[in-house]
């Protein structure tokens, strides 16, 4: 069974996290779980921008709305998922005794929204009709 169907059953069967390596602190599990409670905020949000470009900008070029509002729920969506991944991966890792794992999603988060912004600028600067 690849890696990749493994870490999924994990997603919906947090149990077996638990069934290898010890216990870690748990100030270090509820501080994992805070940072997964951020980032699905952060993808609700995304989410909610991606809605609220979409009903309340209709005058903006349809293209234009529809491409924004896709972007920015396309994030919100790959952020949800990723939180969970992540959230199973840094247990994983503390139960093990092993350095957490680096991501780059963040980064790539950071590059989309960044993109979004200075489009939501183009179209505030030069009006919604493009």
């Amino acid at each position: 069974m690849s890696t990749f169907v493994q870490s999924l059953r994990l997603w919906f069967a947090p149990g077996r996290v638990r069934q290898e390596g010890e216990t870690p602190d748990y100030r270090f599990s509820l501080a994992n779980e805070r940072t997964f409670l951020a980032w699905l905020r952060t993808a609700l949000a995304l989410i909610g921008g991606g809605f609220a470009v979409d009903q309340f900008l209709p005058d903006l070029r349809w293209g234009v709305r529809v491409g924004l509002a896709l972007a920015l729920l396309a994030a919100g969506v790959l952020c949800a998922l990723r939180a969970v991944n992540h959230w199973v991966r840094c247990e994983q890792a503390m139960r093990r005794g092993e350095d957490l794992p680096a991501s780059r999603f963040p980064a790539l988060l950071g590059v989309v929204v960044a993109v979004v912004a200075v489009a939501m600028v183009v179209v505030v600067v030069f009006g919604w009709e493009g």
